[in-house]
């Protein structure tokens, strides 16, 4: 039987019940995975502000401030620089369905799961999709992608600068002086990496970019950042065909985020947007330059304790992300056994491997807010107290 509960403003209006409130058991956990990251106090708060209608006038100044942001964290003056309503995939999505048509010519840089993934969206898509594979663990290679070009024209190249799956950091600069020499689009997926080392979309000559607010934004997950150059627009504007998917068709969307009147496309988020508001401006207050070293150090003080315990790195030095840290497991030990007593016992998430790397590696984030010199220390220890334990029992 349901009952009214008076008296409480943070239940007014609510229907209580005798079952718990599963809200109520939920503790703070300290977030060292893949994503997302830890969300500071000042984006919390952003999110519990009160809502407003997505046309009022002081959330569409809000709307133009995040674009301004965007377009500083982004390295870009890209005027279609907007957030999209959805995760990272709702951004890679974007890019995907507004530039391709069904028998466009459509290269892969691939080397983990991200890269996989794009491939499979573009081939829903009915493009032409061909993948230049890599090593899981490795960069792309640079003389196979200049070879590749030199055989076969493309209309889109796209790459993942931080493949999330595999701690490596690939040369987007490079492979964009590499495809500035043909005429396809060139589309780089920025989620892991925005914000937490330098991405700089113009000087890259990418055409096409895509993030998420999940990672080194440390905003909760729920929107997409996406930037389109003026010869991606100019793409998008001479299809052949409608965008397949209403949802994330630019072509309206645009329609709502720009221009003195607004038009309605569907109800934005209102307070995901508040929160990525905020979000930026700490980005931007703190400054780019000193959360990127923030990164790099935190990132150093991992793999020295790491190493002090005799573990490993899956990448080598040289193409390591500092905020997604592929870590090898070692021998004899029952790496989900770990991961299960970090989170039960010390409130601590890390993540598992996927595909060729599961049950190989741990994947440990150093994302944004996480990425303090008081939380590395904090997961090295109960790291070091677990595998203790395992080597007492066994």
């Amino acid at each position: 039987m349901k009952e009214q509960v008076r008296g409480d403003p943070r239940s007014e209006g609510c229907l209580m019940t005798s079952t718990t409130n599963r809200l109520d058991e939920l503790r703070e956990v300290l977030l060292m995975g893949p994503g997302p990251s830890c969300v500071p106090p000042a984006v919390y708060r952003a999110l519990s502000r009160p809502t407003i209608g997505h046309l009022d006038p002081r959330f569409l100044a809000i709307m133009e401030d995040i674009k301004s942001l965007l377009r500083q964290v982004m390295g870009t003056g890209n005027s279609l620089t907007l957030p999209v309503s959805g995760t990272g995939s709702a951004g890679m999505e974007t890019c995907f369905v507004n530039l391709i048509e069904g028998g466009d010519r459509v290269l892969i840089l691939s080397n983990g799961v991200f890269g996989q993934r794009m491939a499979d969206v573009a081939g829903r898509l009915r493009a032409e999709v061909e993948v230049l594979e890599f090593p899981w663990g490795t960069p792309v290679l640079l003389d196979a992608v200049r070879d590749r070009l030199a055989e076969r024209e493309y209309d889109l190249v796209a790459v993942v600068h931080a493949e999330t799956s595999t701690g490596v950091c690939n040369p987007v600069a490079e492979i964009g002086h590499l495809v500035r020499a043909c005429d396809a689009l060139y589309l780089v997926d920025t989620v892991t990496s925005l914000g937490g080392i330098p991405v700089t979309m113009d000087a890259w000559g990418a055409d096409v970019m895509y993030s998420g607010t999940q990672k080194c934004l440390s905003c909760p997950p729920g929107l997409a950042p996406v930037s389109f150059s003026q010869r991606a627009v100019a793409k998008l504007q001479a299809r052949a065909t409608k965008v397949p998917n209403w949802y994330l068709d630019l072509t309206m969307i645009i329609k709502y985020w720009e221009g003195a009147t607004r038009v309605y496309h569907h109800t934005a988020p209102i307070n995901m947007l508040y929160g990525l508001y905020q979000a930026l401006r700490c980005l931007v207050d703190e400054g780019l330059e000193r959360i990127f070293e923030r990164h790099r150090q935190t990132h150093d003080q991992l793999v020295a304790g790491l190493a002090e315990m005799g573990i490993d790195m899956l990448v080598d030095a040289p193409y390591r992300l500092p905020m997604l840290n592929a870590v090898k497991i070692p021998a004899g030990i029952q790496e989900a056994a770990v991961r299960q007593t970090l989170l039960e016992r010390y409130d601590i998430e890390i993540g598992a491997g996927l595909g060729p790397l599961a049950g190989r590696i741990w994947r440990i984030g150093l994302m944004g807010h996480t990425a303090r010199p008081e939380n590395v220390t904090r997961v090295l220890d109960a790291i070091r107290t677990a595998l203790q334990q395992q080597h007492s029992a066994g």
